[in-house]
């Protein structure tokens, strides 16, 4: 202990760290670059690391980005050049999650990874490459830009495909399948999933990762209508987060297991599935079930905030089924709600049935009602109205006609199906097979 309280790099490094300013900058940068005899021990090592962590840490707190990437430079000939990669890769690694850290930061953090790229070619570190690329490729899907994403994402599964670092393949095929199911590509999304989980069984994966598949797999079963497997894996997921105290993430599962809930409800078909279930079932049988509230539970205490009340509101608004409390209290929420693209295009289809559901109940007396009516006992613009109400025809939900010219919507019975016609179809087409074979026999009696 006291060889190390006398050891000159760490007191120039504690020294360092009670200076604030310039004077900080100066003096963590001399640990750096100087003392280049002290970089293969152990403790010289870890000083200049340390310091490398802290320059970083006082450039991003006064948002000098340029002077982070600059650090690769200044630290590559006295440091970085002299020991292991893997360690380089960790430094750079780390100095991307400092950057991270600071709120609002997407497009500098997709600029530096690019800079690393640039430099990480130039000193023909491969492997860093390929990890800052899958970090940028990460970057570029929460930045919307899924064109780009999807494009290094190709390139960078080339690569690693031939290099067979199955864990990298694990991580890049789940960025893939995010990105595709941003685009609304679930085919392709699920089958990035099967990918990532086929290489993760060769390889061990950790919590955070598996935590990270399940969820994945959870919002693909969601965009499928299977809202009961998809609350499992949400579940799974969740229970992942919150064994790593992750709480931006398990809050984010718990929303979702909510709107699985809130969609299972809607749902006809699964309602109808799941009353059949709760009669066959006994009443302890029934307080075990995994579909019991989580507004009352141990989760939903721990975790309590705007964002489980946001879920909340709009379950008590489809519950309902009231139009201008959904509206309320979408807009009431918006931050919390529209910012995910899974709970912002589930809301919209929960809030186009609630709407056919309540133009469907207004309509259902009449033969002939008008629009504007319509519109009013909604509250809504009647070309919205009139919009909805061709789309419900056109998907036989309504039987009718709008009379666009006097403005009315004329309702009429559905038509029953007459099997009959289906069988004089059938008639005429083995009719005209007989006709066409008894020409064909007399062709080849004339020859």
């Amino acid at each position: 202990e006291e060889e190390e309280e006398e050891d000159g790099l760490v007191v120039a490094l504690e020294a360092a760290k009670e200076l604030s300013g310039e004077g900080a900058i100066a003096a963590l940068v001399a640990v750096v670059t100087g003392h280049e005899d002290r970089v293969f021990d152990e403790i010289g090592a870890r000083c200049k690391e340390e310091a490398i962590y802290a320059l970083a840490r006082l450039y991003a707190d006064a948002n000098r980005f340029e002077e982070i990437v600059s650090l690769l430079t200044v630290a590559n000939g006295p440091f970085l050049e002299k020991i292991a990669k893997a360690k380089t890769a960790k430094i750079v690694r780390r100095l991307l999650e400092i950057v991270s850290e600071v709120p609002g930061s997407l497009e500098l953090q997709a600029e530096l990874c690019q800079r690393v790229v640039a430099w990480c070619r130039a000193e023909k570190r491969t492997f860093l490459r390929q990890r800052v690329e899958s970090r940028l490729v990460a970057i570029d899907y929460e930045r919307g830009r899924y064109d780009e994403a999807l494009a290094l994402v190709n390139r960078l599964l080339i690569e690693l495909k031939k290099l067979d670092d199955k864990q990298m393949l694990v991580e890049t095929h789940l960025v893939e399948a995010r990105i595709h199911a941003a685009l609304r590509n679930v085919p392709k999304a699920k089958a990035a999933l099967t990918s990532a989980r086929t290489n993760g069984n060769a390889v061990y994966v950790g919590p955070r990762l598996q935590a990270q598949l399940d969820e994945m797999s959870g919002t693909l079963q969601c965009e499928e209508s299977d809202y009961a497997t998809s609350y499992s894996y949400f579940l799974e997921a969740f229970e992942g987060y919150d064994s790593l105290d992750d709480a931006d993430r398990a809050v984010r599962c718990l929303k979702y297991m909510l709107l699985c809930q809130i969609l299972a409800d809607d749902d006809p078909a699964a309602t109808a599935t799941r009353k059949a279930d709760d009669a066959a079932l006994n009443k302890t049988q029934k307080k075990k079930r995994k579909w019991a509230s989580l507004k009352n539970s141990k989760h939903h205490a721990k975790y309590a905030g705007s964002d489980l009340e946001s879920m909340a509101a709009v379950a008590e608004a489809a519950k309902s089924r009231s139009l201008a409390k959904f509206q309320e209290t979408t807009t009431k929420y918006a931050r919390e709600l529209h910012a995910d693209l899974l709970i912002k295009h589930h809301l919209d289809i929960l809030y186009d049935s609630i709407l056919e559901a309540n133009l469907a109940k207004i309509v259902e007396p009449f033969s002939k009602v008008e629009i504007d009516r319509v519109a009013h006992l909604v509250g809504l613009p009647t070309s919205t109205v009139e919009k909805k109400l061709a789309q419900m025809i056109l998907d036989k939900e309504l039987y009718g006609t709008l009379a666009q010219g006097t403005g009315h919507l004329i309702l009429h019975a559905p038509a029953d199906d007459d099997p009959i016609y289906e069988t004089s179809v059938d008639v005429i087409k083995n009719m005209s097979d007989v006709v066409e074979s008894l020409f064909r026999r007399a062709e080849a009696l004339d020859v």
